[in-house]
């Protein structure tokens, strides 16, 4: 009797030392605080515009590519985009949660991507503990399917040309020629990612495909175009700094400044400012149109990855007119032809003029987030609160992207033609990659 009471006492013991397995419920707000966490440690590393659209892409792909592959309504981008194969079929069908697995690929294809390895790693290791302890088994298939998609994934990506760049020379300035690009002040910095043209593109056919119309011709004779654009762009300036705190038109600049390094100067000391790129802002408002319509996982996932092919294409396109036409700022013009102490209402960026990249890139994405959500489609763009900028309203993807275009010119750092014609190739090129990718099955 004594040996059955001990036996009938182990076995409760040992049932009320099992853990319960709990179901693992990823949610759209999971892919969120990823993508955040991702764009956090990417103005911690300041990475350039172009290099942060490359770095926002990939991962995205990966965790879409995983999505796909359970879901009808979702097809595989294999194929589609260039020189992209299949993913690996899961081995444990059964004990994969798909959506976990995305997750966890998306964060170690990010973490491939950045410097600062050790702040995703703690991100990682955190929910890796809380996912393991809710479901081990489900956690572990998922874990090695998500990881061996994401090696493969880094295995096409690493054919993209991006490491071949890094050793290519610095952009040589030709300092007799007027009309070409100067390094600008504040810090005089070498012109950025001039080889960027030679990235494989996602799904353009190549970088030159939407090469759009050539800037007016250079000539500083005040009856000519480019001059009377120059002059444009200082009037304007005057004009609406005079308005002080009032000005719509600062305030426009500043909201759509996305400029990711911003020397600052204090006497004899020198120091920067980090912020978003324009890549990151229109990532951001995917993450504005998610939320608002309640989108599930699979669509969330669909958003950022649609828009961030269209953005990772345009700046390919754009740097590629960038150091073609390789144009030189209106900053440089002004102070050696019109005004010797103006200076725009926004630091000029480290690269040529011509298209504005602004412009290119966010005609490309809002004509993407179009695709998806309506034209139509009004919203609060709350992205530049972290950096004391306010919240500023549109009726539609299209009208924020015309505003992020002559935002470039009221900040003084574009002429009008590479903000009307960029804005043009960046939706030309949208426009394609919408028709281009067959994304989602018929309802």
């Amino acid at each position: 009797m004594k040996e059955r009471i001990g036996i009938v006492l182990l076995l409760l013991i040992f049932v009320s030392c099992q853990k319960k397995e709990e179901s693992i419920n990823i949610t759209p707000e999971d892919f969120h605080s990823s993508v955040d966490k991702v764009t956090e440690i990417m103005i911690h590393d300041i990475f350039s515009p172009p290099v942060a659209s490359r770095i926002y892409a990939y991962p995205n792909v990966a965790a879409y590519e995983i999505l796909a592959k359970n879901d009808d309504s979702y097809k595989s981008l294999a194929g589609q985009l260039r020189n992209l194969e299949s993913i690996p079929e899961p081995q444990e069908k059964e004990k994969i949660n798909f959506e976990l697995a995305a997750l966890i690929a998306h964060i170690d294809m990010s973490k491939k991507l950045i410097f600062s390895e050790e702040r995703i790693e703690t991100y990682q290791d955190s929910l890796y503990n809380t996912w393991s302890e809710k479901n081990e088994v489900v956690f572990n298939a998922s874990k090695t399917y998500g990881l061996k998609v994401s090696e493969h994934i880094a295995a096409w990506m690493d054919k993209d040309n991006y490491k071949q760049t890094r050793t290519m020379p610095k952009f040589s300035v030709n300092s007799d020629d007027p009309s070409r690009w100067q390094p600008t002040p504040p810090s005089y910095m070498d012109g950025i990612e001039p080889h960027w043209n030679k990235i494989r593109p996602f799904v353009i056919d190549s970088a030159g495909q939407f090469k759009p119309l050539p800037p007016p011709p250079f000539s500083m004779e005040e009856d000519s175009d480019f001059y009377k654009e120059v002059r444009e762009v200082y009037d304007i300036s005057n004009e609406i700094t005079a308005k002080g705190d009032e000005s719509e038109e600062v305030a426009i600049a500043q909201f759509w400044d996305c400029n990711p390094y911003v020397s600052v100067t204090r006497g004899h000391l020198m120091f920067a400012t980090k912020k978003i790129t324009p890549g990151a802002h229109w990532i951001g408002i995917a993450k504005i149109a998610s939320l608002k319509t309640n989108a599930d996982v699979a669509k969330t996932v669909y958003t950022y990855t649609k828009t961030s092919i269209a953005i990772a294409d345009a700046f390919i396109s754009c740097w590629d007119e960038k150091y073609r036409s390789n144009l030189i700022r209106p900053e440089t013009l002004i102070n050696e032809h019109i005004d010797d102490s103006w200076e725009p209402v926004l630091q000029t960026p480290p690269f040529p003029e011509y298209t504005s990249g602004h412009s290119v890139v966010s005609g490309a994405a809002a004509t993407a987030l179009t695709s998806i959500y309506g034209d139509n489609f009004a919203f609060d763009d709350n992205t530049e609160v972290p950096y004391g900028l306010p919240v500023r309203s549109f009726k539609s993807f299209k009208q924020a992207a015309d505003e992020a275009a002559i935002s470039r010119m009221y900040g003084g750092i574009h002429y009008r033609a590479a903000v009307e014609i960029g804005v043009k190739q960046g939706r030309d090129l949208g426009r394609f990659v919408v028709d281009k990718l067959n994304m989602t099955a018929p309802n």
